[in-house]
């Protein structure tokens, strides 16, 4: 089963030239198992052909709100009343005006007008110039629209059509995506805030070298996206990776243990849940050479102090917060081997009420993990998944935690 499998999409489409990305989300809906109804205004034909989007979505396209086809004459309700969901992307400045005042000039403000308003989500991706999307009356327009119940999502920077550079250009594909399989997420978190370390850390040597780890971030990333589709606001303390932020999380960059202590510390007093599934390394070199450390011929390494770095999980389960069940801590151990032994006795070492354990050369820079859960009770086995549905169990236990 993929994430939107048995969903039915209605696609819409008006009039601008982010239309071209409306082809390649298509494409991706499908393959995420949705069904895709496009619906496309005239000005939007005038940006990409029906055909093509006909071709993508193997389905015919509906443009006119006469269209014949439909025995009742009456493509506006029928089509809506199939949706699981409408996304309308782009979403121009002037098509957002309309909705907002209910004006249904065309069949695709007038599906969206007749929606069932308690079944059938809407979606707006706004595309437009820097300007237009500054303007006043599209600020008011948004918000108001926001308020009637649509969800109008948000815009990406950069450079424009129009040879201009700022906000208002679409989100990508693959960023709509994610907001789309998000709607059909079960929102367990909705108003938390969940704050995430992930990857690992790096510790300089000398200029040019340093001590890392083999951690891809891939499950810390993975928690990530699943915290924001379940509805929480969520803060991702990343070590350095090459890894793209979920879409709707707010990302801090970090390249130390000593960089991701100091920006967790600092984000830990708003936050209702920590995970610590960043690989920190535990020992850093207590002096960092100005220059790079040449080999001097006789074959052996020249000698490094090491200092221990500040243990974040531990010391954020032991404050004040934790102890009085304001912050719920989630550790993790990626261990080489007799994983309950060691991930339960690192449990109890830091006083955390639940510690994630896996396999580390098994799961680094994979897809997929197996994860041991233990808390006071025992322990509890999940068999191998894609990190991102074992993220998703794991959410839903946390929240249940909470409760």
């Amino acid at each position: 089963m993929t994430d939107l499998s048995k969903k039915h999409i209605v696609l819409g489409l008006s009039g601008g030239i982010a239309c071209y990305k409306a082809a390649e989300l298509c494409r991706a809906l499908v393959k995420q198992g949705a069904t895709v109804q496009v619906v496309m205004t005239e000005a939007a034909a005038q940006f990409i052909t029906p055909v093509t989007m006909q071709a993508l979505s193997n389905r015919p396209v509906y443009v006119s709100q006469w269209d014949g086809r439909e025995p009742n004459n009456m493509a506006h309700i029928n089509l809506s009343r199939e949706a699981d969901a409408i996304l309308v992307a782009p979403a121009s400045a002037d098509f957002m005006a309309k909705l907002l005042h209910g004006r249904a000039d065309d069949l695709l403000s007038l599906m969206c007008l007749a929606r069932p308003l308690d079944k059938v989500p809407l979606l707006l991706a706004p595309a437009m110039n820097r300007e237009m999307w500054a303007h006043p009356a599209t600020q008011r327009n948004m918000a108001q629209l926001q308020a009637d119940g649509a969800q109008v999502l948000g815009v990406g920077q950069g450079e424009q059509a129009c040879g201009e550079t700022g906000d208002g250009r679409m989100l990508e594909p693959a960023e709509l995506l994610q907001e789309l399989v998000a709607l059909f997420q079960p929102k367990l978190l909705k108003g938390k805030q969940i704050l995430i370390s992930a990857g690992p850390t790096y510790e300089a040597l000398d200029p040019v070298r340093g001590i890392t780890n083999l951690s891809s971030g891939k499950m810390g990333f993975a928690l990530a996206s699943a915290a924001h589709e379940a509805g929480a606001q969520v803060t991702l303390v990343a070590g350095p990776v090459a890894l793209a932020t979920p879409h709707g999380v707010r990302r801090i960059d970090v390249r130390s243990a000593l960089d991701m202590h100091a920006a967790v510390m600092a984000q830990a007093a708003q936050a209702d849940v920590f995970i610590a599934t960043a690989a920190v390394a535990d020992w850093r070199p207590a002096q960092v050479a100005v220059e790079k450390i040449k080999k001097d011929g006789n074959g052996s390494m020249p000698a490094i102090q090491w200092q221990e770095n500040p243990d974040i999980l531990a010391e954020l389960a032991a404050s004040p917060r934790a102890q009085s069940g304001a912050l719920f801590c989630v550790g993790f151990a990626a261990e080489s081997h007799d994983l309950q032994a060691h991930a339960q006795a690192k449990r109890l070492r830091k006083g955390v009420p639940l510690m994630v354990g896996n396999i580390g050369p098994a799961t680094f820079g994979a897809d997929d993990n197996a994860l041991l859960l233990m808390d006071a009770q025992g322990s509890t086995e999940w068999p191998r998944a894609t990190k991102l549905a074992l993220a998703r169990q794991l959410v839903a236990e946390v929240a249940r935690r909470l409760k």
